[in-house]
């Protein structure tokens, strides 16, 4: 799953491969990017410009906004789930970032009464933030699917975005058994290319190299999506 990420980056270098795409979108870094938020997508149908997309997948045929909206769709049943396999081939979008946050859960009983902040109580399971980015720290994308819903009552248009996951490569396993498709400079340009058969842009939902990531701990600022700020990016 990937429920929280960051869009922190504060400059591109002009032959960064999105340099053309992002400058503009955003005025101030994104620490802690959730669900409901608008933010930085790349959508397919128009692959040289960056718009802003509320994370939450709203399908067009959905009735209301009541309706469950899917913040993750998962690699090895996209062409079977009756929301997303209609997407894959129409409607496919790049999500733009430069961190994503899982938490590991650990047991930590309560020695006595002085063992906090490191105990959260007796056989209380505590959740450690972590921080994973590429050792560059660049920007990436995530793969995604996007749609695009109008209110009948209104005429008021909303665009939405899920992320894909895949299976978690071998630093990401440490901490969660999922990850977001983070796609190579490659595999983006075939994610937008409106002619590539679904068969190929499926081969392209991997787990990325984990030895062209990193990871460390962070604060647990960042469990409060109030909370952006630089300081949830401080390593531990």
């Amino acid at each position: 799953m990937c429920g929280r990420y960051s869009v922190a980056t504060k400059k591109l270098l002009k032959e960064h491969r999105q340099s053309a795409r992002y400058p503009g979108i955003i005025n101030d870094p994104i620490y802690n990017a959730a669900p409901s938020q608008a933010l930085p997508v790349v959508p397919n149908t128009s692959p040289d410009t960056t718009a802003l997309f509320s994370w939450g997948l709203l399908p067009a045929w959905a009735t209301s906004t009541r309706t469950n909206r899917p913040i993750n769709a998962r690699a090895d049943s996209l062409t079977q789930s009756p929301m997303f396999r209609t997407l894959i081939g129409r409607k496919r979008c790049l999500v733009l970032a430069d961190g994503f946050y899982e938490w590991k859960k650990k047991d930590s009983p309560q020695q006595s009464l002085f063992d906090l902040p490191a105990s959260a109580g007796k056989n209380k399971i505590i959740r450690q933030p972590y921080r994973f980015t590429l050792l560059s720290e660049d920007l990436f994308s995530f793969a995604g699917l996007w749609d695009e819903w109008v209110d009948k009552s209104t005429g008021e248009v909303l665009k939405t975005f899920t992320i894909i996951t895949t299976e978690a490569n071998e630093l990401v396993q440490e901490v969660h058994d999922r990850m977001p498709v983070i796609l190579t400079s490659e595999a983006e340009e075939l994610w937008l290319n409106n002619d590539e058969p679904v068969e190929a842009l499926l081969d392209l939902l991997k787990p990325y190299d984990a030895a062209a990531m990193k990871a460390y701990p962070i604060s647990p600022l960042i469990n409060s999506p109030q909370n952006n700020m630089p300081e949830v990016l401080n390593s531990l």
